[in-house]
């Protein structure tokens, strides 16, 4: 190695406190930021807690490339704990899944099923449930109600999807609605 490129005789002659070009070396000027690709930044927010920190989510020809906190935003000011941090697993892990696993009541084994199929199921259960536990009247009142389904909402939804919500539980009959932002 060429003595004029040791990093400690480069910092002695020209950068005393280390922070400057001492510091660098040919590979480190050569590198960027993963963010520097993206054709594109979405704001979004994270979906891991309650607390609803905002992420910059940085995207190339449709996939996500990289995931960081938000300098904009009023709650986290660009910071992210270490689960915000690591959820761009959320999207392109090893171990994400692509397809809906579905185990039978008092089964041990999961079965994949395609999303139509898996959605049918869940409206099915959802109408049945409403069928069986329909209340006209409760102690001689009209309460029209089902208190077989309830909703705890989580408090990453923004206000346009807890409305939304809202809106398709009550056209159900359902009463217990709850959003965690609220608990």
């Amino acid at each position: 190695m060429n003595p004029v490129e040791w990093p400690v005789l480069r910092q002695l002659r020209h950068d005393r406190l280390g922070r400057g070009a001492a510091v660098k070396s040919s590979r480190s000027m050569t590198l960027r930021p993963r963010t520097a690709q993206a054709d594109k930044v979405i704001k979004s927010i994270c979906p891991y807690c309650a607390v609803g920190c905002g992420q910059n989510v940085y995207v190339k020809d449709e996939k996500v490339v990289q995931i960081e906190g938000d300098p904009d935003s009023p709650v986290s000011r660009g910071r992210l704990c270490p689960k915000g941090s690591a959820s761009l697993q959320l999207t392109t892990g090893s171990s994400r899944r692509y397809e809906v696993l579905y185990r039978a009541p008092h089964a041990t084994q999961w079965e994949v099923l395609d999303l139509e199929t898996a959605m049918e199921m869940v409206a099915d259960r959802v109408i049945e449930t409403r069928r069986r536990t329909w209340e006209w009247e409760t102690d001689g009142k009209r309460v029209r109600r089902t208190l077989g389904i309830a909703s705890l909402g989580g408090a990453t939804l923004d206000n346009e999807e807890n409305y939304l919500m809202k809106k398709l539980y009550t056209a159900l009959g359902v009463v217990q609605v709850e959003n965690q932002a609220r608990i």
